[in-house]
């Protein structure tokens, strides 16, 4: 493809290249931007378009011109990985295993320019990793390969690799051995894993159907005190061992020389679904190690048509473009799980396979199982069914009779239209490489069948990124990235005929990213649970306490999906829908708690008793804890009827029943009774009548209070409320009011003076503030606007005229919400419970607590939930109902009759576990005069506490003291009790121990008498030493005999009737086996050795052959018997020392005296003569001949002494004599010197061509003036080619530059002249200046 070539170009049409361009290199993203760019070069067309440009640079492959390299290196030295980038300053990373590496000690990261270094110091098996170097968005990966180092080790001759797959026997049946040594030219001999438990894993494996294959793991067993678990599986979830039958065998064994673990698995008449992925799983108390392995079955050849069912069974097969692989099998094929399956297990596989369409699946599954006839247009078709992962790739391909046929793909019937704009032909005879590449211009219709000629390789793209190939008879549909959009039925059209396939695109697991979190609501309030999933409209199933919610319960439940999230909305919740709802995906699962409380009300703040005078407001106010509760006012009994003058509102949790100008008809008893509950808040409204007597007009001053029945001087006020006081005065001529407020805290102080005379109009400030006096006729008013504590006190009104005074005192007290308590401690910790105590707050507000509510929450959540409803009396609350495993935290509110303090802070994070159930399988093993071995097995519930240990302890018989048998806890499974007492009766019990506690005791129920049992002697030979143990010189010998006896018996060793020597051999006893240790093998090792067991009176004894080997000698009085023609005749006798073992044969090897390098003739001959044959005439030969015993070859050979001349008959050959040439040449200047003419400032080089023979020395001139010890000025020579380079000239640097070159032939002188020009442009043009001119 190309750009258009028209004069003028619309931003249309540069937008529609730009689109062009981007899917074209989307498609073609092996071939980078200089490809492209050349190719276009190569048209006759120039990138000029600047969006072209732009759109090209998208699409750049790499950043680094310089990739670093997979490196072996032998452990404990140093690796060092560079790389280099474009362009300097770009920030690059270096990752370990996925994991960004900082720079310490062992990391060392250096950057110069755009040189990047990573140095990995004192390396170790454990950096054998892979590793990778990230700059932008370009990612290179490479490893580091440590070994160990080499250890010396004998010559020994070279031998063929062996083949790197078993041999295949004439029934078919092919086995495979896993553990095998691969060849030497693949990879050396690994070393065993230092953290891993496999000493050989399971290796990939190939196989064809019918055969027979064995995959073997081996596990080290040396420092495991049982058999370890192990599980195979294939795939994710499938375990094979409940497959064990008639296809499949598993097998294990144990090697007690080396203390090995071999497992085997043996797959036995193979067919196609056994292919894909396996696991091997190993397990012990305290590790664990996996390894993943895949298997191969290739097709059986056979002859006739395709089998559409087993096609169908098989899985999906992707075909990868030029790289000639093909990618992995799906571990598990869903097409064949929902063939198999009953119709009632539909909706459980599509849940957990992530199948969204299962309906038009099982449609294409009944059309699938429809047989094909015999096709003539087709060599292959299409299986009858594909899977592919969500966003990976896919190819789809077929064989045609006729490479010239016309194929049409269609997608659910409808034809995929092929993008005609952009085709690329590849050549089929040449690797997708740089030169196969052509660019093709803008095809027609007519051209398009002239392009897809035979023979050639082309694609072309779809209309919806579709990708089209052909090569040869293959055609091949490519989708990238495929989507559910893709998950449809596909057909390959030629002619009449038709391929049809079904495509099934699997989702991949579904996460849940944000998880459910536990609610408290009371009966009939709306429960919402939500979740937030990684998939937009997954499908999730909702359970509670373990019952799925099916749609049946709509009605109840409903279900609600927003983008990501999923919600469970219950519109009203009954006491029935507390427990545990779970969601679930086929990723995840998460939990949370609903608790459904009664619905209780709780009355913050009560209605009071009034007392008013005429025309002034009564407000009764009341304060309780539901906001959404209505109410009725009552009065004397009957309604309240809200008017002009009455009125009635109701603002969150408060109710308020205010009356304007009040009159005496409206006293009477009011009451508030909430709606729903048996609730009757009551209160007295009471009217102050204020008579007025004839007072003489000498009157003294008088204040008229009435508590009404409160006690005389104190009146409450709640904190934030506004307190008013009329106090009637009276007296003549007017007196004068004073306030006071008295500390009594110090008598006889006073402060906040407020002086009011009646006929003092000015003092107007005086009924201004929050705590000010108002003064009336006949009356002042003393008022605090929204009361504090500070308000709390004493205060004095004094009356003063000139007939007498008054005086009275007004306590007031402020009343408020306690304090928060301060943070719960928690104790006594269980399974789902826990004790929480707190102390009072320290001021309640002026009011006795009446109760504390408590909370509780997740650790990591935000929402906080109530645990009690019904104030709690006391100071500590057994917390129930939670998780175990999770953490959480409690706080306390602290409630008077005001209302509620502020939260405690939170208590620290605890997390309810439980102690362990009891050890299982408690017996006792074994029993000496003073000791006792018990064994266990762990409990069945350990729970999120995990196991500290467990406690061993012993009672004697008709005692109730229990005495530990062992210092601490143990995490072993068995323990053994020393230092007992002789003929005691023991009982014993153990328990297991965690951060939470005890469990139960598990105990024997008979007591245990301390005594030894006698048990004959018996030794249990091993097989491998009822014969011959022969070993090495050298090699270690470690013989452990068993055996069964007591008490424990004495054990003799005898070699050949003789003791033997402690210093040269070892031997250790215990008491079930014996030990006989030789460190380096000998020969005077070898002989009959005896060992007995005795006990009392009884005895047993067996005898072991020890055989030590070692090479032998070499042979002796060899002997060069007689030569002729080509032959020679040796002979010899056989070795003095033949290492203890049976001469097996000998190896004859001859050597030319000129290069004495040494050949085999024979190997393992058995004769002591031989006849050496094909010997070359007219050359002499050595020979040698080397013994060979069990133990290998003999270090030294037997040698001729007398080379065997081979004579030859003809004439001399007499060599030409040859006059030796002389090359020798005078210096010549084969290119001259330029003048040149120069800006100042910018470096500038002269340079010319020399030869000479020898080479010549060069020296350079400036005027006549030797440059050699100036700086300013290089000089170069490489391949004849001299350069002298002038940096940043001057004009002074202007003359007459001379290069002269001198050899002993001569010398030669070439000049030129420089000029040096001032610097007077534009500096942003110096560069292109100085490169046009040079």
């Amino acid at each position: 493809c190309r750009p258009h070539t028209a004069a003028s170009s619309s931003a249309w049409g540069k937008i529609c290249w730009f689109m062009l361009l981007r899917n074209y290199v989307s498609v073609f993203a092996l071939w980078k931007l200089e490809v492209i760019r050349k190719a276009w070069v190569m048209r006759g067309e120039v990138l000029k378009n600047g969006l072209v440009q732009s759109a090209l640079s998208l699409f750049l492959v790499s950043a680094f011109t310089k990739k670093p390299k997979t490196t072996e290196v032998t452990a404990g030295n140093t690796a060092v990985f560079e790389a280099e980038t474009e362009k300097s300053g770009i920030k690059v990373k270096w990752q370990r295993a996925g994991t960004e590496i900082t720079e310490s000690e062992k990391y060392v990261i250096k950057t110069e320019g755009n040189k990047h270094s990573l140095t990995i110091n004192n390396v170790g098996k454990e950096d054998d990793v892979t590793y990778a170097v990230i700059a932008g968005s370009s990612k290179v990966k490479f490893e580091l390969k440590v070994k160990e180092p080499a250890a010396p080790a004998p010559a020994a001759p070279e031998s063929p690799a062996p083949p790197a797959e078993s041999s295949q026997n004439t029934e078919g049946n092919r086995q495979l051995t896993l553990t095998s040594i691969s060849s030497a030219e693949t990879h050396p001999e690994e070393p065993l894993d230092p953290i891993g438990l496999f000493v050989a894993r399971p290796q990939d494996g190939e196989v064809t159907v019918g055969g027979n294959i064995t995959f073997t793991a081996k596990v080290a067993g040396e420092s495991l005190l049982k058999k370890p678990s192990v599980k195979w599986f294939k795939g994710k979830w499938m375990d094979l061992g409940s497959k064990v039958g008639k296809h499949l065998q598993l097998h294990d064994s144990y090697d007690r020389n080396t203390k090995v673990y071999t497992f085997e698995m043996e797959i036995i008449e193979a067919n196609m679904t056994f292919a894909g992925g396996y696991r091997c799983e190993v397990s012990t108390k305290d590790k664990f190690d996996s390894s993943n392995f895949s298997l191969t079955v290739n097709e059986a050849p056979v002859s006739g048509d395709l089998d559409i069912r087993a096609a169908f069974r098989q899985t999906l097969i992707l075909f990868c473009r030029g790289e000639g692989k093909s990618e992995s099998q799906s571990d598990v094929d869903v097409w064949d799980i929902l063939r198999k399956a009953p119709p009632t297990e539909y909706e459980k596989i599509a849940f957990q396979y992530g199948i969204t369409d299962l309906r038009g699946m099982l449609k294409r599954l009944k059309r699938i199982k429809k047989e094909e006839k015999k096709s003539t247009a087709f060599l292959k078709k299409l299986d009858p069914a594909y899977q592919v992962d969500k966003g990976q790739k896919i190819k789809l391909m077929v064989e045609v009779a006729n490479p010239d046929a016309d194929v049409k793909w269609l997608k659910n019937g409808q034809e995929i239209q092929l993008f005609k704009h952009c085709c690329c032909s590849l050549h089929q005879d040449r690797p997708v490489g740089l030169e196969s590449l052509q660019i093709l211009p803008l095809i027609s219709e007519k051209e398009e069948e002239s392009f897809f000629l035979p023979g050639r390789r082309r694609q072309c793209l779809g209309l919806e990124g579709y990708i089209f190939e052909a090569v040869g008879n293959k055609r091949i549909l490519t989708i990238n990235h495929c989507s559910l959009a893709d998950d449809a039925a596909y057909e390959c059209v030629v002619g009449d005929e038709k391929s049809f396939t079904e495509l099934f695109v699997k989702e991949p697991p579904i996460l849940i990213t944000h998880p459910l979190e536990d609610q408290m609501v009371m009966v009939g309030e709306r429960v919402e649970f939500e979740c937030e999933v990684s998939e937009e409209g997954a499908t999730v199933k909702w359970e509670k306490d373990g019952i799925e919610l099916t749609r049946e319960e709509t009605f109840k439940y409903r279900f609600k999906k927003d983008g990501k999230k999923q919600y469970l909305i219950i519109n009203e919740s009954t006491k029935e829908d507390s427990g545990h709802y779970t969601v679930k995906t086929n990723g995840g699962v998460s939990v949370a708690e609903l608790i459904v409380q009664e619905k209780k009300l709780e009355v913050y703040q009560s209605i009071a008793d009034l007392t008013v005078k005429a025309r002034d407001q009564a407000v009764f106010k009341c304060e309780v804890s539901d906001e959404n509760v209505k109410g009725i006012w009552l009065k004397n009994g009957k309604e309240v009827i809200p008017d002009e003058r009455i009125k009635i509102s109701h603002i969150g949790r408060i109710h308020k029943l205010t009356i304007e100008d009040v009159t005496p008809e409206d006293e009477a008893d009011y009451s508030f009774i909430p709606q729903g509950f048996a609730y009757n808040l009551s209160a007295k409204l009471q009217f102050l009548e204020v008579k007025i007597d004839f007072v003489p007009r000498e009157e003294p001053p008088k204040i008229h209070l009435d508590c009404l029945g409160q006690s005389p001087d104190t009146i409450v006020v709640v904190a934030g409320n506004k307190l008013r006081l009329d106090v009637p005065v009276s007296g003549d001529p007017t007196p004068t009011v004073i306030w006071q407020k008295v500390n009594k805290a110090v008598p006889g102080t006073t402060c906040n003076d407020f002086i009011c005379p009646f006929h003092c109009p000015q003092l107007l400030f005086e009924s201004e503030g929050r705590v000010r006096v108002e003064m009336h006729e006949d009356h002042c008013v003393f008022i605090i606007e929204g009361a504090e504590k500070e308000d709390e006190g004493v205060y004095r009104v004094i009356l003063k005229n000139p007939v007498g005074e008054d005086k009275a005192d007004i306590t007031v007290k402020v009343i408020d919400v306690p304090d928060p308590p301060e943070a719960p401690t928690i104790s006594n910790i269980g399974e789902d419970y826990c004790t929480v105590q707190w102390q009072p707050p320290k001021y309640d507000g002026g009011q006795p607590v009446l109760g504390y509510i408590l909370e509780r929450k997740k650790k990591k959540s935000y929402r906080w939930m109530r645990l009690n409803f019904d104030l709690l009396k006391e100071l500590t609350y057994e917390a129930k109902r939670m998780i175990e495993g999770v953490v959480y935290e409690m706080r306390i509110y602290a409630v008077n009759s005001i209302g509620m303090s502020r939260p405690s802070p939170a208590s620290q994070p605890f997390m309810p576990i439980a102690p362990p159930s009891e050890p299982t399988h408690f017996t006792v093993e074994d029993v000496s005069d003073s000791t006792v071995s018990l064994k266990w097995r762990p409990p069945e519930r350990i729970g999120a506490g995990g196991l500290d240990g467990y406690m061993v302890e012993y009672c004697k018989d008709g005692s109730t003291e229990w005495i530990p048998a062992l210092p601490g806890l143990t995490e072993r499974t068995s323990a053994l009790v020393k230092d007992l007492v002789t003929g005691d009766k023991l009982y014993f019990r153990i328990k297991a121990v965690n951060l939470a506690g005890e469990s139960a005791a598990a105990t024997i129920k008979e007591p245990v008498t301390v005594q030894e049992i006698l048990q004959r002697p018996k030794f249990w030979l091993p097989r491998h030493l009822r014969q011959t143990l022969v070993k090495k010189v050298g090699e270690t010998i470690n013989i452990v005999i068993p055996f069964q006896g007591k008490p424990r018996p004495k054990i003799t060793w005898l070699k050949d009737g003789q003791a033997l020597d402690s210093k040269d051999v070892g031997i250790r006893n215990s008491s079930t086996d014996t030990i006989l240790f030789i460190r380096k093998a000998e020969l005077h090792h070898s002989g009959a050795y005896e060992v007995t067991l005795q006990i009392e009176n009884m005895s047993d004894k067996v005898a072991i052959t020890i055989q030590i080997i070692d090479k032998p000698g070499p042979p002796q009085n060899i002997k060069l018997v007689d030569v002729w023609g080509f032959n020679a005749a040796l002979e010899w006798s056989p070795p003095q020392d033949d290492g203890n073992a049976q001469i097996l044969g000998y190896t004859v090897q001859k050597a030319d005296k000129k290069t004495m390098e040494w050949y085999t003739v024979f190997d393992h001959y058995r004769r002591t003569n031989c006849i050496v044959s094909d010997l070359i005439m007219g050359n002499d030969y050595f020979f040698r001949i080397f013994s060979e015993n069990l133990c290998g070859l003999s270090e030294t050979a037997a040698t001729t002494k007398n080379p065997a001349h081979i004579q030859k008959t003809g004439t001399t050959y007499k060599p030409p004599c040859y006059k030796e040439h002389d090359f020798s040449e005078a210096p010549k200047f084969t290119h001259p010197l330029v003048n040149r003419s120069v800006i100042a400032g910018y470096n500038t080089t002269l340079s010319c061509a020399v030869r000479g023979i020898p080479k010549p020395k060069i020296f350079w001139f400036k005027n006549k003036m030797d440059l050699s010890g100036d700086a300013k000025y290089r000089m170069f020579s490489k391949q004849g080619v001299l350069t002298l380079e002038i940096r940043k000239p001057t004009p002074f640097d202007g003359g007459i530059y001379t290069c002269k070159a001198v050899n002993e032939c001569g010398e030669a002188e070439i000049e030129c002249r420089l000029d040096v020009r001032g610097n007077q442009m534009n500096p942003m043009h110096k560069p292109n200046t100085a490169r046009k001119r040079d």
